[in-house]
């Protein structure tokens, strides 16, 4: 009875080392080979995955997302930018051609308007000196312009007065035209077809293209 008594202490020590020696596998996989489920771990934490996710799984995905959005680039805000900061370029572009504009179109108008005054005193000077024209126009007829100081003097304020654009009508001969000519006596010609200026009684002047003063003419018209 001893000895089978050792011989059971015997086989149960065996049995021991015999499970000692013998490795203990824990399947750790998430994922079940078979089903292809997801295993869940043990405890309240199975709970928790059933709901959705452990508050550190969601910690960790709002870590992860935030870090992702910051490292990928978002071109479509990027182009929106572009595109403001385009629209505000070109609206700056279209006001500084619009003053440009209205800087020209002001300059041309000043330009214009100080040339029309020029021109406006110009004329204004030469009106008033019509008259004295006049009287060097008599005075020569006269013969008291032939020779002399005053002749002179005559013959420098008509080419002086030239400079300014200023041209004398007291042709004769030529066809009448009634926006240079004044016809104030009409007569019978001989052997002509249109009205034609006979004699000027009084010169008449022009500033460029402006009559000052028509020519007062006696018109020959055909018989």
């Amino acid at each position: 009875m001893p000895h089978h008594g050792n011989e059971e202490e015997h086989d149960s020590s065996r049995d021991q080392g015999s499970n000692r020696d013998e490795p203990i596998i824990r399947d750790h996989r998430k994922v079940d080979p078979v089903t292809g489920e997801a295993r869940h771990p043990e405890g309240g934490q199975s709970s928790a995955s059933e709901a959705g996710a452990s508050p550190d799984s969601d910690g960790d995905a709002l870590a992860q997302a935030e870090e992702i959005l910051n490292q990928v680039e978002v071109p479509a805000e990027d182009s929106v930018a572009q595109g403001t900061e385009a629209a505000a370029a070109a609206e700056l572009k279209n006001d500084l051609l619009r003053l440009q504009a209205e800087y020209v179109n002001y300059r041309k108008r000043v330009e214009r308007d100080r040339a029309v005054a020029g021109e406006m005193a110009v004329i204004g000077v030469l009106n008033s000196l019509l008259p004295v024209l006049d009287d060097v126009d008599a005075a020569r007829q006269h013969g008291d312009l032939a020779d002399g100081p005053f002749a002179a003097i005559a013959t420098k304020l008509e080419n002086a007065l030239k400079t300014y654009g200023l041209t004398r009508i007291d042709e004769t001969g030529v066809e009448f035209d009634p926006t240079i000519h004044e016809a104030l006596i009409q007569q019978p010609g001989d052997d002509i077809e249109v009205d034609t200026v006979s004699q000027v009684l009084r010169s008449g002047y022009k500033s460029g293209e402006r009559v000052l003063r028509a020519a007062q003419v006696i018109v020959a018209v055909p018989a």
